[in-house]
């Protein structure tokens, strides 16, 4: 969904957070399910691998049912039905369930009202935008929130019999409701309007947790956590243990050092992990990959993987049945590439995986250049019993211009049905409106979820979200697929894609990053739309940012372009401009040097003229600008012009 122009280790506290938890295994006589219950999800990451038997997740969206692009826009598929009285119903779900997740980039002050186990009167009633503002207790910052975007709120609403969802206003548009049904005669405390101390205290917990995902305490206070810690020196073709071990356990974290190790152009340092012995790893993907890396750059500090502070951490539990093996392998391409040295931290417990109620991690590493048009790019498909509980995607559009190819659709087809269609690609990692300012227009870190990147110059961008009470469960089969491109996937893409999830058996299948799948993308075109510009002006110069840009001044113009996003190198300079009855004269400066004769855009009539050469840059760290340049013609003289265009020239 989107508008068209539209220090000591601070990982081991997250370690920590996590290892002061029991690690015994959960009780076979579960207690009903509550609020409580579901608070523990979101932050005792311990919970991870253990399997929902018999549990169907579904979500209600405003997804487009003919396959097109109205996902909301119109606000036509946004209610599943309007009652009587005008009013619309969101969600009419069966219990016994849950929601766990609601969604939206556009809330509004109409009130939303709560109908609980068939009741007439509304349990629970606000303002549609008080789910997520922290204003209205129990939904409280930063279980919901705003950033990138996009609204969430991951407060649980659990119900017995039933529960509908009312809109009260005239009109809503996008918008997702996560919720699982429990099997029919499961035990479930609906939510009560009035929360009790231990719930109250339980929220603070959750609340804590995600506000200070990096507590120092000693994970040696913990009994039966142990820790391993190795250094090595891996040269290029060589392997390096970093964890074995030849019986039942579990690793509870890792932390590797320094990040920066993992960073550049290419991603020759791989990270695989194999369990009890199997055919194929279970983790065998880039190590920057697998941490959320962006283009070559450290991106992701969520609660449960990422990196800061130059320190890689994983709080993902990887139990195991009988043996386990974590190696870092290094395979670069140019000889000339020198020696890496990390250092690793690997938490772990003589716990073994409780084969019945546990999977086992497994982590599908997946990159495709330029996909089959009319096909989406599939994340995971998988076969057995499990969870899927992370994604991350990093998306490189190969056709220079906006960011389209992040219109797509998210899909999740459990046990051969579908169960979850999202409505947007920037939508699925709770975000909202990319290449808007203030919206998905930059990295941006949240516990759960995120933005990895953003530029239009570049047309790449990327996401992760990690699930844990909204974590989707199957019984024999998961498919997870992301469309690229607004509709019949057609909008050319290079995707990388990291699929976590817990199951009771290996993929049958898995990619491999192989040396050609390693190296990051570096697109030859570049092109600035005005909306993201970042522009300075001086000499009374005025600028109207629409579709187009237009430059007023009252004597001589002067606009400069940042340049800041652009690799560094020579490029050739376009511009997109019109001819009109009152255009200006211009020139394109970088810094004190004139890359163009002054020129005229004065016109009888207006007319477009596009990629009209201007001369070559050299863009470096102390040249980095673009100066348009204008001068007044009289009859009230404007420039105006759509795009700047910037071709990479070979070195």
């Amino acid at each position: 969904m989107n508008h068209r122009c539209h220090e000591r280790h601070p990982c081991a506290a997250l370690v920590i957070a996590l290892l002061l938890i029991p690690l015994v295994a959960i009780a076979q006589n579960s207690p009903p399910h509550s609020v409580r219950t579901e608070l523990e999800h979101l932050y005792r990451l311990e919970l991870l691998p253990s399997y929902r038997p018999q549990t169907i997740v579904g979500m209600s969206s405003s997804y487009d049912r003919t396959g097109l692009n109205d996902d909301g826009f119109s606000g036509k598929y946004s209610y599943v039905r309007k009652e009587a009285d005008g009013r619309l119903v969101l969600a009419d779900l069966q219990g016994p369930g849950v929601v766990n997740r609601i969604w939206t980039p556009t809330p509004t002050d109409d009130m939303v009202a709560f109908y609980f186990d068939g009741e007439s009167t509304p349990r629970l009633r606000l303002r549609f935008s008080d789910l997520f503002s922290g204003a209205v207790f129990p939904f409280v910052r930063p279980i919901v929130g705003n950033e990138a975007g996009g609204f969430y709120s991951y407060v649980p609403l659990p119900y017995q019999r039933s529960l509908k969802i009312v809109f009260e206003g005239k009109r809503i548009l996008f918008q997702q409701i996560q919720h699982r049904q429990f099997p029919k005669n499961t035990q479930v405390q609906s939510f009560k309007s009035e929360w009790s101390a231990e719930e109250r205290a339980q929220l603070e917990t959750v609340r804590q947790h995600w506000l200070k995902p990096d507590l120092r305490e000693s994970v040696t206070e913990r009994a039966g956590v142990e820790v391993k810690e190795q250094d090595v020196l891996i040269k290029r073709g060589e392997r390096a243990d970093l964890f074995a071990m030849n019986e039942g356990g579990r690793i509870v974290a890792m932390e590797l050092t320094p990040a920066l190790a993992f960073a550049g152009s290419t991603k020759d340092l791989l990270l695989e992990a194999t369990w009890d012995d199997e055919p194929l790893p279970a983790i065998s993907s880039p190590v920057a990959d697998f941490f959320g890396f962006a283009y070559g750059r450290a991106a992701m500090r969520s609660l449960v993987l990422g990196t800061r502070d130059d320190v890689a951490y994983s709080l993902l539990p990887m139990p195991f049945d009988k043996r386990a093996k974590l190696q870092l392998a290094y395979e670069p391409r140019d000889e000339s590439q020198t020696p890496i040295r990390v250092k690793a931290r690997i938490w772990f417990a003589k716990q073994p995986r409780d084969v019945t109620r546990e999977g086992k991690l497994y982590a599908t590493w997946r990159r495709e250049i330029d996909p089959a048009l009319g096909e989406p790019y599939r994340l995971l498909d998988v076969s057995g019993r499990g969870h899927h509980v992370g994604t991350i995607l990093i998306a490189q559009g190969l056709e220079a211009g906006m960011t389209g190819f992040f219109e797509g659709d998210d899909v999740a087809t459990i046990d051969g049905e579908m169960r979850l269609h999202g409505t947007g690609s920037e939508d699925a990692f709770n975000g909202g409106w990319y290449a808007l300012p203030d919206r998905w227009d930059r990295s941006i870190n949240l516990p759960l979820h995120g933005a990895l990147d953003y530029s239009v110059p570049l047309a790449r961008t990327g996401g992760y979200r990690f699930n844990l009470t909204d974590k989707s469960s199957f019984e024999n089969s998961f498919r997870f697929t992301i469309e690229h491109g607004p509709e019949n996937n057609a909008t050319r893409v290079d995707y990388t894609s990291v699929a976590f999830y817990y199951a009771d058996r290996p993929p049958s299948s898995i990619m491999r990053p192989t040396s050609a799948l390693r190296v990051n993308p570096e697109p030859r075109l570049h092109i600035y739309y005005p909306q993201l510009m970042k522009l300075t002006m001086i000499h009374g110069t005025t600028v109207e940012v629409l579709d187009n840009l237009i430059v007023r001044a009252r004597e001589e113009g002067f606009v400069r372009l940042l340049l800041d996003e652009l690799p560094r190198g020579r490029y050739r300079v376009m511009l997109s401009y019109y001819e009109q009855p009152n255009g200006a004269a211009f020139s394109l400066w970088q810094r004190q040097r004139q890359i163009s004769e002054w020129r005229s855009s004065r016109g009888e009539n207006e007319k477009y003229l596009d990629r009209a050469p201007f001369g070559e840059i050299d863009v470096t760290e102390e040249a980095d600008t673009l100066t348009i340049r204008t001068r007044n013609e009289g009859n009230d003289s404007a420039f105006k012009f759509r795009h700047v265009i910037f071709e990479r020239l070979a070195n």
